[in-house]
């Protein structure tokens, strides 16, 4: 075995992110660690060797489907680097059907898996559980129940809390929602980090925006995810007779400059409420998709906002209900409602304290370190 090399894989923008802010951590607990693996930008610059170029983050089983060839090719990839380096460890990111399976193979190999963010086995498909079990040497997790659920199914489990403490600054607001803005309202779209997000949602909220024009002044501000290149992006604005802003940089200035933001599932969400913008959040699924989790889905709300929160404080507009007229419609109705945008930013205001302490990255290095250097694995 090589005495520090780590495989790390991480399939989408925030595991990207929380990845990347992982391997900075662990650099400094275990300098000669050598990473490769799987990611984008965010854990290349931090160091990962990427093994292969190939963007295989969907949503859905339609969606899988569709990619399911390029997948099965890199998960060869991968699995050729791990015989040529067998590396000390492996840290995977989020990315269930991708990692679990990976996850086996690792096991039949000998090789420790630790598991960042976990799959939402307590949401939906609870079986995992006991792959989970078999599979995974240890699990990192972002929330306190998550703890509390694998505790409860003899999963080695240690609660590092959420990065997005460390990552997402407080900043002011241009509005307060008590008066309306001397010029236009500004509108963040958040489409997803995903190709197949961005299929489904951004023409939606496109059109959202160019109904909620036929009765109120708004600016739409398109904040583009680093996993989605310019180029991707461009056949959607060119359909349109007015370009909105887009921005890719500074996204969180951008979003909490503005005055609403609708928003796809998922980590983008949390992202928006620590921010302390008003939000909508808005998803599509394919139809079989969408049947299934009806069926299987345990919990209450599906964005993460609402869960962290425990009661519904931002609006959830799925399927039929996430159609351009009702989305528009109801951002209408919540721009025009300066008791209602209040209430919401003082609710949101409670989502940093309930996601923990900063230092998240950190305690998750501090986890991962004893795996590569010998030392004693014990909980931080």
């Amino acid at each position: 075995m090589s005495g520090t090399s780590l495989l790390l894989v991480a399939g989408e923008a925030s595991g990207d992110l929380h990845g990347a802010r992982l391997l900075s951590e662990l650099k400094n607990l275990v300098p000669s660690v050598e990473a490769f693996g799987l990611g984008g930008g965010e854990l290349r610059r931090a160091g990962l060797e990427a093994v292969s170029e190939e963007n295989i983050a969907v949503v859905g089983i339609t969606e899988v489907l569709k990619i399911l060839k390029k997948a099965k090719a890199v998960f060869r990839q991968v699995l050729e680097e791990v015989d040529r380096r067998r590396p000390r460890a492996a840290v995977l990111v989020d990315f269930p059907e991708f990692n679990l399976r990976l996850a086996k193979e690792l096991k039949a190999r000998g090789i420790p898996v630790i598991y960042y963010i976990s799959p939402q086995v307590w949401a939906w498909r609870r079986r995992r559980v006991k792959q989970i079990a078999q599979r995974v040497d240890l699990m990192l997790v972002l929330f306190p129940f998550e703890a509390a659920f694998y505790q409860g199914h003899d999963v080695a489990v240690c609660h590092v809390g959420h990065p997005l403490i460390d990552e997402v600054p407080e900043l002011n607001h241009t509005w307060n929602g008590g008066k309306p803005p001397e010029e236009a309202f500004r509108i963040a779209l958040l489409p997803g980090s995903r190709s197949s997000e961005l299929e489904k949602l951004l023409p939606r909220m496109l059109e959202t925006i160019r109904h909620l024009k036929k009765s109120l002044p708004v600016q739409p501000v398109l904040i583009r995810a680093a996993t989605i290149s310019p180029e991707e992006l461009q056949p959607y604005l060119d359909a349109l007779e007015e370009t909105p802003e887009v921005i890719s940089e500074d996204r969180f200035s951008a979003i909490a400059g503005c005055h609403l933001a609708l928003c796809a599932s998922g980590t983008a969400t949390l992202e928006t409420g620590l921010l302390g913008t008003p939000l909508i959040v808005v998803y599509r699924l394919a139809p079989w998709t969408y049947v299934l989790a009806k069926l299987l889905v345990k919990v209450p709300f599906f964005s993460l906002v609402n869960l962290v929160l425990e009661k519904k404080v931002v609006p959830e507009l799925v399927q039929g209900e996430a159609e351009p007229q009702r989305v528009a419609e109801r951002a209408k109705a919540l721009l025009l409602a300066p008791r209602e945008i209040e209430q919401m930013r003082r609710e949101l205001g409670h989502l940093r304290c309930k996601l923990g302490d900063r230092g998240a990255s950190r305690r998750a290095a501090a986890a991962v370190a004893p795996w590569l250097t010998g030392g004693e694995k014990a909980l931080p």
